[in-house]
């Protein structure tokens, strides 16, 4: 069978099973402490949490994942072994609350045996038997069903069940949330295929997992203890690339001569006839001996394998609008390119190469994954733009490693093994490799010390998050919000619960409130809360965990009096700017999206009355032509004055092109926003009743705040028209100080830029006349030493080009010349020295000495030995260390 025919297999078999047949979820996960999507249950985990309720009782599908980085990562281990990949396909089907442990298991050995003919005989489960301090108790229930199954096919059940606990057959989602014991399915790939299960999670490319039940049935608390659940659910994930390897390695089971290898599949084969077709190399499926110690033929067949991950990995991210950059999951994907270019060099590969395996790629996966072929052109770009930066940075990384290797070092030390992984995307393996080929080991205990080192620090940003699952209990009492209403704005009725201090601020809490506060990018309202004569400002509202808003108290707050009721009023004017700023930037979002490309995704935002900034990723700078069209765009949407609308529906039930944002939370109802029809997204924010309220919409700003992710920022409504009135007056202002009408100033300003620079031309001139005439003047200074020409003296110079120019003409006029001039320069000493043959042969070499003299100005510096430039910060002393150096020679 081809991976195709496997996977429409899986869904029909489900499908007949009553289970609905779903799409793969995009690799970008919802929860904010994952870097990609890394396991099929990812998307259903506020299913199992019980914060949504799912649509559907039974489900299947098959989920991109990635495991590079994080808790889940097999980055180093792809290419050395044939069994692991940072992309792949896990084929699931799933259970909410429906059927449990009886029907997975059957099912999933029906499907193994009777449907894909797995040989039984070859086939092992595992079934949870806590180990001491392991929680749950044995899962006497799967062993009973395991039982009878294996007895009802002939099998001895006490060989062909194993036992395993809590590392191999507990699953977890995370410290806490829903987990449960699992049973696993494990298939014996050696030639006689008589190891009585003595492989089963040893770690051997000849035994296989193919199939994880998950049985969710406990949840994992804060404090360590595990309570069951009021409705247990079944959670299954088995590799594609897994079974279909194993059928095309065994043809179909017919023979158990040739090592297992994922690779040997389909999915793989288009890529490597692309490589064979760059490199002329043929891949020979070879797997090496010892990983640290090459031979040739292992090398290339490594390459070819992480070529042929790495990838399926760039382009399926990149088509999810995950690009590569500097941080977080963006930084992980880098890496992984770069490993992959790397590697590819190592086949003697062009640059550009890796860009070109995306069309086999692409045409491989598109019938699956039709958001490829969508996004090919941007698939295309990013690879091209990402390879051609990393092709400038590898000859960086490659100095620094030959620069090693002259210091004939007995290993490379784990610094700067970290150093050549870091900075330049040298992995680990491939230093080993190149370390080998030298007679050189890696201190690997120094390279992970610093990487732990690395590691800490990204612990200590990431996002935290506790999860619990809900039941029904009740928590916290959240304020009712009342301000999505104009007429609620203003002298609300409601009642003051209480005063609460924090961090020496008051803050008041309502029973209901007109105040939106803070949260999802915009910022919260300010106005007034009166309670009789008392009237107290309120500066900012914001948010707790279980959504009571916080209204903080300007002074006088102590007078106000809780359990009474109150009169409140939010900024009016305050609250239209910040919806202005606030609708705009969903109108912003859809123009981005239309001229730029669906890959462009929220990645933060900012509305407030001034202004709105947002963040978004792309991987290059905008046009100025996108720019003026992206503009224009979200100005003739405004004139259009289409009605904003907002409703909320059921999650599961929101219209397909609604967006949702990376990192939220949503709940089983969310709110529409829908602008006009054309720019639909779930957002709880406030908003303006109609586009013409937002007047004028500029775009002030578009830069990189890191690579892969750009901002904008922009005005609009009464923020706008400021803007725009500020720049009338510098216009006006401008038109007065040039004597020229406003139509008039261009002309008028190239006028001046003209004679500016035949001014500066004229004075070039001179300049360099005087040079001249000054040089011969200093060389009248020179002495000789041995019959070399030498000058050694303190310049005058504005900056370090000029005391170049100053320097080259000096050193022009010289015989056999040595020439060591320096200049103070913005509180800096500059120092040039100049060499020639002469004098390089009677070793004076200009860089040497530059490294010397800068050295005791407390600088730095260095170069060729006929020339070399450097600096420090002792400006006092350049006299004095000129004049020791000429009297020391």
């Amino acid at each position: 069978m081809t991976s195709d025919q496997i996977r429409q297999s899986f869904f029909d078999f489900f499908k007949e099973r009553e289970h609905a047949i779903l799409p793969s979820a995009s690799l970008m996960p919802t929860a904010p402490n994952l870097l990609f999507t890394n396991a099929g249950m990812n998307p259903f985990v506020p299913y199992f949490l019980g914060d949504r309720k799912a649509p559907w009782k039974r489900a299947a599908d098959t989920q991109k994942c990635i495991r590079a980085g994080g808790k889940h990562n097999d980055l180093d281990d792809v290419g050395l072994d044939t069994y692991h990949q940072t992309f792949f396909e896990m084929l699931g089907n799933w259970s909410f609350g429906d059927y449990f442990k009886e029907e997975a298991i059957e099912w999933g050995w029906d499907l193994l045996t009777k449907v894909w003919k797995f040989p039984k005989e070859r086939l092992y489960v595992t079934v949870y038997k806590p180990g001491e301090g392991d929680p749950a108790d044995f899962d006497a229930e799967a062993y009973a069903i395991w039982e009878r199954i294996l007895k009802a096919d002939g099998l001895d059940p006490k060989e062909r069940i194993l036992f395993g606990g809590k590392k191999d057959n507990f699953w977890m989602m995370g410290e806490t949330g829903p987990c449960g014991p699992c049973s696993e399915i494990h298939i014996d790939l050696t030639e006689k295929g008589d190891t009585g299960g003595k492989l089963v999670n040893a770690d051997d490319p000849f035994c296989i997992e193919i199939w994880n039940l998950v049985f969710i049935q406990f949840n994992a608390e804060e404090d360590g203890g595990f309570r069951p659940l009021k409705n247990r659910h079944v959670d299954t994930g088995m590799g594609l690339e897994r079974v279909a390897g194993i059928l095309a390695t065994t043809d179909n089971f017919s023979d158990f001569s040739r090592p297992p290898s994922n690779y040997n599949s389909d999915l793989f084969t288009p890529i490597f006839e692309k490589i064979t077709a760059m490199s002329g190399l043929e891949y020979g499926a070879s797997l090496p001996a010892n990983p640290k110690k090459l031979s040739e033929a292992e090398m290339r067949d490594v390459a070819f394998r992480v070529l042929g991950d790495h990838i399926r990995t760039l382009c399926c991210s990149i088509a999810d609008g995950i690009l590569p950059g500097n941080e977080g999951r963006n930084y992980v994907l880098r890496r992984i390119l770069r490993r992959a270019v790397l590697f590819g060099r190592r086949l003697n590969l062009k640059p550009g190469f890796f860009t070109q395996l995306a069309d086999p790629l692409i045409t491989r996966m598109e019938g699956i994954f039709p958001e490829l072929r969508e996004q090919q052109t941007v698939i295309r770009k990013v690879l091209a733009s990402e390879e051609a930066a990393f092709d400038r940075t590898i000859d960086r990384g490659i100095q620094l490693l030959e620069r090693i290797f002259e210091g004939k070092p007995s290993q490379i030390s784990g610094e700067e093994a970290f150093e050549l992984y870091d900075t330049y995307g040298f992995p680990l393996d491939l230093t080993e490799i190149l370390a080998h080929e030298r007679g050189l080991k890696v201190d690997n205990a120094g390279f992970e010390k610093a990487m732990e080192a690395q590691r800490e620090r990204a612990r200590a940003a990431q996002q935290k998050t506790v999860i619990r699952v809900s039941e029904g209990q009740a928590g916290g009492e959240a304020t009712a919000f009342v301000g999505f209403e104009p007429e609620r704005l203003s002298d609300h009725a409601c009642t003051l619960l209480e005063v609460v201090d924090h961090g020496g601020k008051a803050f008041a809490l309502l029973d209901s409130s007109p105040f939106y506060a803070e949260m999802g990018g915009q910022v919260g309202d300010t106005g007034t809360l009166q309670q009789d004569s008392v009237k107290v400002a309120i500066t900012d509202t914001i948010k707790d965990e279980s959504g009571q808003f916080l209204h903080q108290l300007g002074e006088g707050g102590e007078q106000l009096v809780p359990g009474e009721t109150a009169q409140v009023s939010v900024d009016r004017p305050r609250r239209h700017a910040i919806q202005c700023h606030h609708s705009a930037t969903h109108l912003l979002h859809w123009a981005l999206r239309s001229v730029l490309g669906a890959h462009v995704r929220q990645a933060g935002s900012l509305v407030d009355p001034d202004r709105l900034r947002f963040d978004f990723s792309h991987f290059e700078a905008l046009t100025a032509a996108q720019i003026e069209q992206i503009e224009g765009m979200v100005n003739a949407r405004i004139q259009e004055n289409a009605a904003v609308q907002w409703y909320e529906v059921p999650f599961d039930q929101k219209p397909e092109d609604v967006i949702a944002f990376f990192g939220e939370k949503y709940g089983d109802t969310v709110r529409v926003v829908d602008i006009g029809g054309y720019s639909r997204e779930l957002c709880g924010g406030t908003h303006v009743q109609a586009t013409g309220e937002i007047g004028f919409f500029k775009l002030t700003s578009e830069s990189a705040i890191a690579a892969g992710t750009r901002r904008i920022e922009a005005v609009a409504g009464p923020a706008a028209l400021r803007w725009a009135k500020q720049r009338f007056s510098i216009v006006e202002q401008l038109a007065q100080n040039l004597s020229a009408r406003p139509d008039e100033l261009l002309q008028r300003i190239d006028d001046l830029n003209q004679r500016l620079r035949s001014s500066e031309r004229e004075l070039k001139s001179l300049k360099g006349a005087q040079s001249s005439a000054k040089a011969g003047e200093i060389l009248d200074q020179s002495v000789d030493k041995n019959g070399l020409q030498v000058l050694a003296c303190k310049l005058e110079a504005s900056n370090p080009n000029e005391l170049k120019t100053l320097a080259t003409k000096i050193f022009a006029k010289m015989d056999k010349g040595l020439l060591v001039v320096g200049a103070a320069i913005q509180d800096k000493a500059t120092l040039i020295a100049m060499a020639s043959p002469e004098a390089i042969a009677d070793g004076f070499k200009a860089g040497d000495i530059i490294r010397e003299l800068t050295a005791r100005l407390d600088g730095r510096g260095g170069g060729k030995p006929d020339f070399a430039m450097g600096g420090g910060s002792r400006t006092d002393s350049i006299d004095s260390v000129l004049k020791g150096w000429l009297n020391a020679l």
